[in-house]
């Protein structure tokens, strides 16, 4: 098997709101990371979890996902080669993840995620 879809992320003007959506939408049960402006939706018995945020620059925000890998900088190279383009590069946030998000050739954000093992 590939490398898996490990998380997916739904950014946008109003986070709150988008939480308040998908919440009743769907019964997702979230957990508000206050000092972040980010919920991070909790896994259930199958699927995958999953965040909801504010955009960073005001804009209409994006969907992702996330794919663990081994090496985030390697899949960025890669990505590159095969015509995407680094939105960000690796990036740590200390205790939590490493990650990184790239644009494939049609402008799709997608992102990616060290394993932890």
């Amino acid at each position: 098997m590939g490398d898996p879809v490990v998380h997916f992320e739904i950014v946008g003007k109003d986070a709150a709101k988008l939480g308040e959506f998908y919440a009743g939408l769907f019964d997702w049960k979230i957990e508000w990371v206050e000092q972040m402006g980010y919920g991070l939706v909790q896994k259930e018995e199958s699927g995958i979890g999953g965040g909801i945020g504010q955009s960073r620059d005001g804009g209409p925000g994006h969907v992702t996902f996330y794919v663990e890998v081994d090496d985030p900088q390697a899949s960025l190279d890669r990505a590159e080669s095969l015509g995407g383009t680094t939105i960000m590069p690796v990036t740590e946030i200390p205790d939590m993840v490493t990650f990184a998000l790239f644009a494939d050739p049609e402008g799709h954000l997608v992102g990616v995620v060290k394993s932890e093992g």
